[in-house]
């Protein structure tokens, strides 16, 4: 069964979805990856404030590649999830509600989403086009010098993902 989901994620969806469920997000999701996660780490360090608030937001760990002409996107499918590991206890510190990427997590993340009642949904690799098609609009939010890789929201549509780890902390992996 797929379940559609108007984001955000309210505490009580989040604790009705279980590992394996299919979703098809709608609404606006962040983007932000290896950099990005760096530039919040250090922010939050010096105890300055982001330029983003990243409470109840969904984060995806996207591989952008640059817009055709006339597109609002390009390929846009997920890339690995693992890199950003070191950071994403601080991330679900700050409020973000789910992780959207592909790959194994590590125990350390697995135990994180689990304490901040959030999820970690995985996209399917090999399909950035089908993701770019379900775009609908994309904004830079921070960090422009980034280029592609900078702070982003995009608005989406039934955008597919699939439950690797629910905020009991079950894993599919």
């Amino acid at each position: 069964m797929t379940r559609t989901i108007t984001l955000p994620f309210t505490k009580e969806v989040i604790q009705e979805i279980r590992i394996w469920d299919q979703l098809l997000l709608n609404g606006k999701i962040l983007v932000g990856r290896d950099q990005v996660h760096r530039r919040i780490d250090s922010l939050t360090l010096k105890g300055e404030q982001l330029p983003v608030d990243l409470d109840g937001s969904a984060l995806y760990y996207m591989g952008p590649a640059r817009a055709r002409t006339g597109d609002v996107i390009g390929s846009c499918g997920p890339t690995t999830s693992a890199r950003m590991d070191p950071f994403t206890p601080l991330i679900l510190s700050l409020g973000v509600k789910a992780l959207i990427g592909k790959g194994p997590r590590n125990e350390q993340v697995v135990r994180s989403v689990a304490e901040h009642g959030a999820l970690y949904l995985s996209a399917f690799g090999g399909c950035g086009a089908l993701y770019a098609d379900r775009v609908l609009s994309t904004k830079v939010l921070a960090f422009d010098d980034l280029g592609p890789e900078a702070l982003q929201e995009l608005e989406v549509v039934d955008f597919p993902v699939i439950v690797a780890i629910d905020s009991l902390g079950n894993t599919i992996f």
